[in-house]
């Protein structure tokens, strides 16, 4: 317990654990959900929707499926970032913990 109020031993490999699932899973499901609050209450989010379906109504069929295939490719590539950014910190606090194990056994 001491250790945890010196802030020698971190919490944070749970919390950003969880914060990890929070960004991947949940944040895409809400965001698509409110999407339709933004249109209705945001004027420029409006603009943007309309400018975004005359384009997309633009395409041939072929441009709609490629359309699709890059979105879901940029669409994972962000989830694969997210996941890295939160493996670096992760790994950073272990190795916080490890160092700290190891001045420890060493005094």
């Amino acid at each position: 317990m001491q250790d945890i109020l010196t802030f020698n031993t971190f919490i944070t490999q749970d919390i950003l654990i969880f914060l990890y699932y929070i960004g991947a899973v949940l944040m895409p499901v809400v965001l698509y959900v409110f999407k339709d609050y933004l249109i209705a209450h945001l004027s420029f989010v409006k603009k943007i929707n309309d400018k975004l379906h005359t384009f997309y109504a633009s395409f041939s069929s072929n441009g709609k499926i490629i359309f699709w295939m890059m979105f879901v490719t940029m669409f994972l590539c962000m989830e694969l970032c997210w996941r890295m950014m939160f493996e670096a910190m992760i790994g950073y606090f272990d190795i916080h913990d490890y160092l700290y194990q190891i001045t420890k056994q060493i005094k």
